[in-house]
């Protein structure tokens, strides 16, 4: 019990160690006249501190999420949702198994994502998602923490837009691409190395505006020694969407892939 109380500690201290010599290496001669470290070192900087590389893909190689999601509604209050969240990571992120089950006031539903493939079981039966829900559910991979966690794997490009410092926090901004050039901007405590928030445009109707998507990192703690938000408020043109509360979580569990298949009966109506 004490090695794994100490493993965040320690891991704050190797990587406060290794962002020093990033700034007093010889070698790194521009990035200490620049007072910056390089994209590349800031994002490998996030990794350590979330539980380096290697460990991340060892241990969340497979897990189950539950928790629940306060939703505003359009015509003012909230829905309350639950889900419980299954995965089984691939190679990168296209090739993942991804099965979320959820339940609304009005219906239970499961979205099941396979190798690039997403489709959803209501009643027993397969059906299409809409557009929507199919757009959020790709958002939630596409721009998000583990994206970031996952650059290298998923063959991102990183970009350092800056520092700066906002209501006393001291702040990188990381701009990640991703072979489909998609961007995400992420906003990291320069001191803990934790993401702050990150926004990022969302394509709407063809010839309109973008929206404008704030999605914000809280409650941070460590689960089998990986670092995870447990709490995250996803915002829309700064109006407040929906707050997800992660209530447990558990990494390396075992499974059955046949649980991220679905039918090949769909139905014509959706959730």
């Amino acid at each position: 019990m004490r090695l794994r109380s100490a493993i965040p500690t320690l891991v704050f201290v190797f990587a406060s160690i290794w962002l020093g010599l990033i700034a007093t290496s010889p070698a790194r001669a521009q990035v200490k006249d620049a007072k910056l470290p390089t994209a590349e070192q800031v994002g490998e900087l996030v990794i350590i501190y979330f539980g380096q590389r290697p460990v991340l893909q060892q241990v969340r190689r497979t897990g189950i999420e539950r928790g629940a999601i306060s939703r505003a509604k359009e015509g003012g209050g909230t829905d309350e949702i639950t889900y419980e969240r299954r995965f089984m990571r691939g190679d990168s992120w296209d090739k993942d198994k991804i099965r979320v089950d959820q339940k609304t006031p009005s219906v239970e539903f499961s979205l099941l994502f396979n190798e690039g493939r997403l489709s959803g079981i209501i009643n027993g039966v397969s059906f299409t998602p809409r557009e929507d829900v199919q757009n959020e559910f790709l958002d939630s991979a596409h721009h998000d923490v583990d994206a970031l966690l996952r650059y290298k794997e998923n063959q991102s490009q990183v970009t350092l837009i800056g520092r700066e410092k906002q209501k006393n926090i001291d702040m990188y901004i990381l701009e990640l691409t991703d072979k489909d050039q998609r961007r995400t901007r992420y906003y990291i405590s320069a001191q803990r190395a934790r993401v702050l928030w990150l926004e990022y445009d969302q394509p709407t109707t063809p010839g309109t505006t973008p929206a404008k998507i704030k999605r914000t990192y809280h409650d941070y703690a460590y689960a089998q020694g990986t670092l995870v938000p447990y709490r995250i408020v996803t915002y829309v043109d700064g109006k407040q969407r929906d707050e997800k509360r992660i209530r447990t979580v558990t990494y390396g569990v075992k499974m059955d892939e046949s649980q991220f298949r679905n039918s090949e009966t769909v139905a014509e109506t959706t959730p």
